[in-house]
Order: structure tokens, then sequence, then C-alpha cells
């Protein structure tokens, strides 16, 4: 909390009996008429203000914002808590028991390392759709899920019990962001007395969901949410903001999906990347909390960090209904009322809050669309979409095309589609794994699932898609039975007012059988297709399809066999699986027909909002919520029989390929070491422009041949059990050897080949090697290695582990044309040295091929003072010949060089904890 307290901000707020120490917005001029989210950062700043890091200079910046201007003031955000799913959030917690016993070494007491904010890890990542269609696929698939990730699920017990203010929700409860609404958020959290904005960081892009209740959130990497942990600030830029006035009411037969997937193509057209997008108006009150958060969860699809709705009424109902406290709901209110943070346009004295740029979207407007085949925002209006299959299928199925080259398919305008040959209607006969007998064919509808928190978190979507089904059974329709069909919802609420509602019975009959609580088929859990699918997709390469009520539909995401995926909501989900394929026109094409021959249209079962609404309003209540997060925390019995380590330091197991202590802290002393600069080093990969996250970090699936796969086959693990990148994110081995792995890397160094392949100087550079052999082989000669980059260096999701595997890698610096800031940031934080050539030039300009050994003289000066502005890098050719110039140091802030000091962030937050530093 604030130390210094410069604008006398400090005062007391009573609500009811209780009495809160608050920070006031009104005692700094000018923050009135900001937009809701920066209200939020200018109260951070004023509670955290310490004279050095976060200096009162800061508060007036924020005070002082300038709508028109482009960023450039950074700032320390210091979010309120941590949220985790279990993919990046075991990382997380290797990274905490690893610093236990560092501090032990270092003689201080393990249990000083606690997260100092609020952590809370949902399991939700991990459970597959390997069985579906079924009564049983629920308990199937838990069993699997258990027997695949016993080994992190028992790491994860010994954290929930070792740490103080770090807690697990178990597998089978719900998806991080879901359970983050209708439980975690505080809205206003209360600590020590004091009273301020919720506010989180979380280690998953889709934490904006949190927004749709005034909370302020975004996902970060693993290294930034460890910082945050460790009550070290997040560093940001403050951003433009992109006022968006939503007007006008949803017509019916249209959903909230359809309303997310219209702005996410408007925004993604305007232009939000790296800026603020919130909302307001009159409008905002006729939004409903649950299609707010739909709208929140979808900010990573239109780019913006953050897609904000101001606290109001109707987030009071929605924290009624979902069983806040009253205290806490009286809280929430007053405090909103007094920092001004209450949105209600119509009261007198209500300022309008100014806006970088303004956005308008009349909800009258929209109509059904779905999203695809490949990206979020290619929305497609429902009523074209057959057409726009039709034009999109040749890309997946070339031969489909009549006589069209693909340059000229491109230019016919989308009221003219090229004419498809009967190719694209060919059959193939397949006998599935349970005996039944059918064709299949080009745009069959293979994946058909009701998943990821973006929709089931929404009861209007949800029931809406009930009653399809209802109805749709009533009429004696049924799915495909070439249809993989999954009902996957986002908390255990969804279950219990289907029950309530008496639905469950007509989706069993459609096949849309609970399968598990978590993300499936969104982050690609989708499972396998049938067995006798996959052969005939593969052997006649059929370009099948995948429809889901998510919110991410790239290339190669949802399953292997797939290779169309659109978004859809829950009740199209559905409908799409009545009509088992995307060559469908739903006003004209008939569903079915009834027993005396007439056609039954999607019309004819889509149930009407009043029918949606009245179903809603008899099988939802407070209560539901009160007795589903009862004991939220406690899990079912398979979680509570783990056998589960005890004590304050973490006994791993040498023998597991999934938790590993890793090595950052080895030979660490109680005070860093002097840096030096680095002399000699080779180019481990030589890459061009815009290198993403992605291409770095380790995901997807492990090969077989792949350096991962052959140390997993070392250590007994069978290929059917090498699960993927994500699940072993606690194993250092396995992600060091996945890193700069990414099958599409293009590294100069092997010109024409894709992957993670190199050259050894070493051994004259003549041979190809993988990067992690490569790498292994410098390091056993003790020789720095360095990247060379272009422009937008580390951009996309800000992995922890591009900069974690870089680090361990053996890489010292990293030479770009530009960075991406998270991934610069990250590196310093991991200790390696973030340089831009000079302004204009490149490693082409100069001449650099990636042959020369690398000299970067001036590293030394941090040691006595801060970090200079360039350092001397000299590139000495195989001929002796030698390129020289100033290379730009990115190390930006005081703190950045403490971190680079200290060996990364890890270390010196490490010292600091042990009384060293």
């Amino acid at each position: 909390m604030s130390s210094v307290d410069s604008f006398r901000s400090k005062g007391t707020l009573e609500v009811g009996d209780a009495s809160y120490e608050i920070y006031r917005l009104g005692a700094v001029p000018g923050t009135e008429r900001l937009p809701y989210s920066l209200k939020i950062l200018a109260e951070n700043l004023l509670r955290t203000e310490d004279g050095a890091n976060i200096t009162a200079d800061h508060v007036r910046a924020i005070a002082a914002w300038d709508p028109d201007a482009q960023p450039d003031t950074e700032i320390q955000f210091t979010p309120a808590r941590v949220i985790m799913q279990d993919f990046t959030g075991v990382p997380c917690v290797v990274d905490l028991a690893t610093m236990r016993e560092a501090v032990a070494e270092l003689g201080g007491d393990p249990s000083r390392i606690n997260p100092l904010a609020p952590a809370e890890l949902v399991i939700d990542h991990s459970v597959q759709i390997d069985v579906a269609g079924r009564r049983d696929a629920f308990e199937r698939n838990v069993e699997l899920e258990y027997e695949r990730n016993v080994e992190r699920y028992q790491f994860l017990r010994w954290g929930q019990t070792a740490f103080d203010d770090f807690k697990v929700v178990p597998p089978g409860t719900g998806i991080v962001h879901q359970v983050n609404i209708e439980y975690l958020a505080r809205v206003v959290m209360v600590r020590d007395g004091k009273a301020y904005p919720d506010t989180c960081v979380g280690t998953d892009s889709h934490t904006t969901m949190v927004n749709g209740l005034g909370v302020l959130g975004w996902g970060v990497g693993g290294i930034e949410a460890e910082a945050a942990m460790l009550g070290q600030p997040v560093s940001m830029l403050i951003p433009r903001v992109v006022g968006f006035k939503l007007t006008g009411t949803i017509p019916p037969g249209v959903t909230a999906t359809d309303v997310v997937l219209t702005i996410t193509q408007q925004l993604r057209l305007h232009g939000v990347v790296g800026k603020f997008v919130e909302f307001y108006g009159e409008g905002v009150a006729s939004v409903p909390l649950a299609n707010r958060a739909t709208i929140g969860n979808m900010s990573p699809e239109f780019g913006s960090t953050a897609a904000i709705f101001p606290i109001d009424g109707v987030t009071m109902d929605y924290l009624r209904l979902t069983a806040r406290s009253e205290e806490q709901l009286a809280l929430v209110e007053a405090y909103a009322k007094e920092q001004g943070l209450w949105h209600d346009p119509s009261r007198d004295g209500y300022v309008e809050p100014v806006f970088s740029e303004y956005l308008e979207l009349d909800l009258s407007t929209v109509v059904p669309s779905i999203a695809g085949p490949k990206r979020p925002q290619d929305r497609i209006e429902l009523s074209r979409a057959k057409e726009q299959f039709q034009r999109d299928l040749p890309t997946y199925a070339p031969e489909t095309l009549n006589g069209v080259d693909e340059a000229e398919r491109e230019s016919f305008p989308a009221s003219d589609s090229p004419a498809i040959t009967s190719t694209a209607t060919r059959t193939f006969p397949v006998t599935d794994t349970e005996g039944r007998s059918y064709d299949l064919f080009h745009g069959a509808v293979a994946i058909a699932s009701i998943t990821s928190c973006t929709n089931t978190s929404n009861p209007s979507v949800m029931m809406a898609a009930a009653l399809l089904a209802k109805h749709a059974v009533e009429h004696g329709l049924t799915a495909k039975p070439w249809v993989k069909t999954s009902m996957a919802p986002g908390s255990q609420v969804v279950t219990n007012y289907y029950e309530k509602a008496g639905m469950w019975p007509y989706l069993e009959k459609l096949g849309f059988h609970l399968v598990g609580y978590g993300c499936a088929t969104c982050i690609g859990n989708s499972g396998p297709l049938d067995e006798k699918i996959s052969e005939a997709v593969q052997e006649h390469d059929l370009a099948v399809a995948a429809v889901l009520s998510g919110n991410r539909n790239f290339e190669g995401r949802i399953n292997p066999d797939v290779k169309m995926n659109y978004l859809a909501s829950p009740p199209l989900v559905i409908a799409y699986a009545l009509a088992g394929t995307m060559d469908f026109d739903f006003e004209a094409d008939p569903l079915g027909r009834t027993q005396d021959g007439h056609p039954i249209f999607l019309r004819d079962i889509w149930p009407t909002p009043e029918e949606v609404q009245a179903t809603i309003d008899g099988s939802i209540d407070r209560q539901m919520f009160t007795d589903d997060y009862a004991d939220v925390f406690a899990g079912d019995e398979r979680w509570r029989a783990l056998p589960t380590p005890e004590g304050n330091v973490f006994d791993w197991d040498p023998q597991s390929t999934y938790v590993r202590k890793p090595p950052y802290f080895d030979g660490m002393g109680a005070t860093p070491e002097p840096v030096t600069d680095i002399a000699g080093a080779r180019v481990l990969a030589k890459l061009g422009d815009s290198v993403t996250t992605d291409h770095i970090s380790p995901a997807g699936s492990i090969k077989g041949d792949s350096p991962a796969g052959v140390y997993l086959a070392e250590h007994g693990v069978e290929r059917r059990d090498f699960n993927s990148y994500g699940s072993r994110r606690g194993n250092h081995e396995v992600m060091i050897r996945g890193t700069f792995a990414n099958i599409r890397l293009r590294n100069q160094l092997v010109p024409g080949v894709e992957g993670g392949f190199t050259v050894n100087w070493l051994d004259g550079g003549t041979e190809q090697t993988t990067i992690y052999d490569a790498s292994q082989a410098y390091q056993a000669a003790g020789v720095p290695l360095v990247i060379l980059g272009g422009k937008e260096y580390g951009s996309g999701s800000s992995r922890d582990w591009a900069a974690k595997g870089t680090s361990l890698l053996g890489v010292r610096a990293v030479i770009t044309e530009s960075f991406e800031r998270i991934h610069r940031s990250n590196l310093i934080g991991m200790g390696v040295l973030p340089l831009q050539f000079p302004d204009g030039e490149s490693a082409d300009s100069l001449g650099l091929d990636g042959s020369e050994a690398f000299d970067i003289v001036g590293v030394t000066a941090l040691n006595t003072g801060p970090a200079p502005r360039t350092l001397a890098v000299t590139a000495t050719k195989p001929d002796g010949t030698a390129v020289t110039f100033d290379a730009v140091l990115r190390i930006d802030t005081p703190g950045e060089a403490d971190y680079y000091r200290n060996g990364g962030i890890l270390q010196y937050v490490l010292r600091q904890v042990a009384g060293v530093a």
C-alpha cells in the first residue's frame, strides 16, 4: 500500500457497521473525466505510491491523460490477485517450490516464499473428450484425465497445502473464467482492512471474461504472473481507450454469440491491439451480465488488452444471483459510487468519460452468424453460410474447384461463387466402429461441441440450445451418426439448471451427453474421431468440419483430422449436428420431415426469447450457486484420495516426466555475481520478421522423433502417453527440447527447412542438427549463444516458456530490429539481454549471415550504474573480417536493470525474500 500518499487521498469508507480504508480518486483533479478502466489504474497508482517505482508524477500523468496521444508513459500496475489454469499454473508452482529450496540453501526460512497476492488455480485444461455420445462419458473421461495427470495433480495438491493464499479448484468443477465470474471475483477486494478494486492478471488470454463484471484484468505470461504473485508490479504503458456505445435491443432469433461475433469482427477491422475497449452509454444497462462476460471473453480475438463494462445495477443483480454475501454486495455498491465507478448516465452529475476513439453498434441490426473456417473474426451471416462454405471449400479441397485457378477464384465477388464440381459432393462409404454405415463427404460436420467458457457461462444461449434439442426430439429429428457430439459446461451450475428444467433427456437423445467440465474442444481436447471416420478422412483427404461454441478456431487447433472449424452459438451447434453438413441453408433446406411428409425447418424448432427466459426464470436461483460453490476447493473422492506429499519443501520425484526441479537457482549465491560482457557467442538461430512466441514456445503434440519425444521414450513413456507440451510444462527437460521446435519455424541458417533445426558452428556449420542438440554442444564447450531476429520479435501470446526456454538453451542475448513489449520484459526476467540493431539497420543490411562470432561489450556498466543506452557489438566472420555496430540496450527501467543484475526476476525476488538483496 502507499507509503507516500502525496495527494492525501487516504480516507475511510463506512458501509453499514463496517469501516474500510480507501484511497479516494476525488483527491486527484482530472480523474472524474477518465474512462472507468483508467480510473481503476489511477486508484492502483494512488494506493501503491512509494516515491520510487510509483511516484506522484505517475498519478499526475494518468489524471492528465490525453486521449489523442499515443501511449508513451510507463506505469507499474499491481494486480490485486492472480488467477491460473493448470497448463500455465503448474510451472508457476514449480518455480515457487524451487524458490523455497533456494531460500533454505541461502539460510532463509522457506515458508516465507508465498504468494503476496491471492492466487487461485482452476484445473480445467486437462480433460479430453475421449468418450462422447453416451451416458458414462463423463466418468470415463475423468478416469482417463486422472490416469494421465496424476503426477501434476499430486503436485498441485501439495501446493494447495504448502502455500498460504494459494488455492486450487480441483478437476471436474468448471472452467477457470466461468468459475471466476460465478465465484472467485470479488469486484471490490478487502485485505487488511483496506477496500480497493478487484483487479487480476491471469495465465490465460481469456482472463478478460471477468471484465464483464467490471473487474479489470487480462492474460499474461507465466513469468509476469509469478512476479505479480510475489508482489512485483506489471509494467505497462497508459493505453488508448476505445469507447464502444451499445444501442438498441437484440432481435428475436439472435443470440449473445451472434452479438459477440459481430463485435469481434467490428473491433478487429477497427484495430484495437494493445488498447482498452470500454462499453458505455445508456444501452449498457440493457446488456445482461452473461452477455457482457461473453463479450469480454473474446477480447483476445479482437486484439484488445481488455474489454470492460462498468459496475452498475446489472452487476449487482448478478452478484446477488451468484450468492455473494449481503456485506459484499453493500460494499461493492458503496465503493463504486464513492469512487465515481458507478455507471448510471441518467443520474444528476454524471460525467461521460472521454475516449481515444469511438465506435457504436445498434444491437437491433445483429443477425444470426457463425465464424470460420479458421479465424474468429471471419464472421459469416447464417443466411449466407452455405454459399460461403462453397467458396471456401476449394482452399481445403482444391480438387473440388471447377477449372478455376486460385488467383481467379479470389477475384469472385461474394455474390457470385465459382462453380463447384461434382467432386465436392462425392461420397465415401464408411462403417464405423459401432457398426453404423453411412457416407462421408467434404463439408461433413465431424464434431459438434457445446464447449468453452465463452458461451457455456451464458444461460440464455445454453437454455436456447436445450430447448432447441427438446423441440427437435419432439419433431422426431436426430443428429447425424457421423457427428461427434459433446456437452462440456463451464461449471456445475449449468448441469444443475438443465436437470431442474428437465432438459437432459432431450440433449442426450441427440448425443449431447455431459463429457466433462473443462475447456475441451475449444483448446483442442476434442479427442479422437471414430477410428473408421479418421481413416476415411485421411485416406480421401476429406475436408470435414467442426462446429463449436468456443472462442478460437485456428487451423489445426480443434482436431488433426478436421480442416474447417466454425464458431457458433450453442443452439446452432445443435442445428449443425442435425444437418450434418456445412453445405446447408437453414432457410431453404429442411432438417427433416414429419410423418406426413411436411418439411421441418430450423425456424420451426427455434425457441422464442420468451420461452427461453421463462425456462431460465424457473430453473436458476441463488441457492443453486450457494450449493455448487459451498466446498469448491475440496474436490471429489478421486482428488481427496490422491497421495499428497507434505511439508514446506516439495519432495521431487527423480523419475517424474511431468514435474521436475528446474535449474534456475543452481549455484546461486546470496549476492549476485557481477554481470559480464559476452565474448565469442555463436548464432543459434537467425530468424525473420514477426516471429511469435508460438514459434518459440513449445506447444501442441509431441512428435516421436523430436528431441522431446526421444527424451520421453528414453524415460519409458509410451508414444500414446506422450500427452502434450502444455501438460508437461512442469518439466523443463521436455520444454527446453521443444523451444524453437515449432514445425513452421524458418531458421535462415538452414535455408528451405522448416522446424527446430540449425547448424553447429563448432563442427564447421556444414551438418544440420536440432536446435536443442546444438545448444547442448555449445554449452558443453562453454560457448554463449545469441539469436538474431527481425521486426516484432516475440509478438503473440506472452508465453513464459518462450523466455524460459531461450535462457535454458544458453542464449545470452537476442538481437532484433524490434521487440514485442512483454516478450522483451520476459527475456530480461530470465536474464537474457534484449538488444536492437541501430535504427534502420538489420542483420541483412549489416551483412550478417549467422556464421559470425559475437562480442558484446559494455554490459559491465550495469554493475555500477543504470543501464547504458547502447552496447558495442563486434561480429567477426570466419575469414576474420569484422562488422561493428552499437546495439540499443532495451533495459528500459531501473527495475528491469535490477532483475538483469540478479540473473532474472525470480532470483531478484528470492534474494529480497531471503533478506540478502
